[in-house]
């Protein structure tokens, strides 16, 4: 099974940026769509972007513009670069793959937008 790892969540005012990380256990990470996902409390967990394993992109309509996913089949992780954040983006992020089912969740990472 494909560990995943996210790291990078924090405390941060409104306006202000986070980047996120999701390192996996293993290589064949690479060849898979990967997602970042989050799950505010009392709410179902949303997919707010996606990457393919060549790079394409898209995001939900509440982060376009704001949100940026990237990865590094090298070093087997994803990342969520989030500009411009909103108190509504409070929540725990996870990655996990986009399609195809999914992998056992990792513990996520709380992101906080609070000022």
């Amino acid at each position: 099974q494909v560990q995943l790892v996210e790291s990078g969540g924090g405390l941060v005012q409104p306006g202000g940026s986070l980047r996120l990380s999701c390192a996996a256990s293993k290589s064949i990470f690479s060849i898979y769509a990967m997602g970042w996902y989050r799950q505010a409390p009392g709410k179902q967990r949303e997919l707010v972007a996606g990457i393919t394993n060549t790079g394409s992109t898209n995001y939900a309509d509440s982060v376009k513009g704001r949100f940026t996913i990237s990865r590094d089949n090298a070093k087997n992780t994803v990342y969520l670069q989030m500009n411009s954040l909103k108190p509504e983006d409070t929540a725990v992020y996870y990655c996990n793959k986009y399609n195809l089912g999914y992998w056992p969740w990792g513990q996520g990472t709380q992101v906080t937008v609070s000022s």
